[in-house]
């Protein structure tokens, strides 16, 4: 499934490779090595005396909640952390003056049975199928994902390659990104729960199509956006943490240049959710756009 990159050195062609839907495992980025030691470091002190991975056996689910949540704004707002992201994408190959990037994420994904009921709250849930896509409507975004401990092809999550060119039938159209900003923004992000924050998909997807990421502390893969993916539940009696965040190519997002919309039917584009990594400047400011573009309605071949 992946194209590994052995080496750090300059990749003239990233999104060329990404928007044809390559995914792309980079194995020797002392960056995110850091990015790693420094999260579990963090991790530690947080949890202590228990182990980060095993904190669903000593805290009930809300607590679980409320403690992830604190674990993942302490997170993102981190100086170090947001310096070894910048060093990861400048080891492959990405300008800071012409990149902006998403939120920061730390995500803890317990063992299913830990609670009665599966979770709903985003930092502990496990996030149904979709394409980021979907909400966004931004073509030229790019997903990296890298687990912080060991991973099994029971606590991962799962990308489907076999329907990057296929049409599935999804709740894009009729999703409603403008509430959940407006949610997130006056009650908390956790005020909306993980089936509200993302379209869904409207057909059966047998989940054996999808394969399992399974790669070792340390590495990190890079996907479009516009890839297939969801969580797999949790059967382990260990809960995985894993960080995420995703980047957008300035350039090409202004040259409407990107990977195939072969189901995407969102009303607007999210540019406002993005970062230019060189000084923080939130893209739609940079471009002169409103926080959601809005735009007719138009087929989805329009936007390859």
């Amino acid at each position: 499934m992946y194209t590994s990159i052995d080496s750090t050195a300059f990749m003239g062609d990233f999104h060329d490779r990404i928007y044809a839907g390559q995914i792309l495992r980079f194995d020797n980025i002392p960056a995110m090595q850091l990015l790693v030691t420094f999260t579990q470091d963090m991790l530690a002190c947080a949890f202590s005396p228990y182990e980060p991975t095993e904190i669903h056996r000593h805290l009930s689910p809300p607590q679980q909640a409320e403690r992830f949540a604190a674990c993942e704004r302490e997170f993102s707002r981190s100086t170090e952390v947001k310096a070894l992201w910048r060093q990861v994408f400048e080891a492959a190959s990405l300008d800071p003056s012409l990149t902006a990037c998403d939120r920061l994420h730390l995500r803890f994904q317990p063992h299913e049975e830990s609670s009665n009921a599966p979770s709903r709250a985003r930092t502990t849930s496990t996030i149904a199928f979709h394409r980021d896509t979907w909400g966004t409507n931004l073509y030229a975004q790019t997903n990296w994902w890298a687990p912080v401990y060991e991973l099994t092809e029971g606590r991962t999550f799962a990308i489907y390659p076999s329907l990057w060119n296929k049409p599935l039938a999804n709740t894009s159209r009729s999703f409603d990104l403008e509430e959940v900003l407006r949610r997130s923004h006056s009650e908390g992000r956790n005020s909306v729960d993980a089936v509200e924050a993302i379209p869904h998909l409207s057909e059966p997807i047998p989940p054996s199509l999808g394969t399992p990421v399974v790669i070792p502390p340390g590495s990190v893969i890079a996907f479009s956006s516009a890839h297939a993916h969801a969580g797999v539940p949790n059967s382990t009696d260990v809960t995985r943490i894993s960080l995420e965040t995703r980047t957008l190519s300035i350039n090409d997002f202004k040259a409407n240049k990107g990977a195939p919309n072969v189901d995407g039917h969102a009303r607007w584009m999210a540019p406002g959710l993005f970062r230019r990594l060189s000084d923080g400047k939130r893209l739609n400011e940079l471009l002169n756009l409103a926080i959601l573009e809005r735009y007719a309605s138009l087929p989805a071949s329009s936007h390859e």
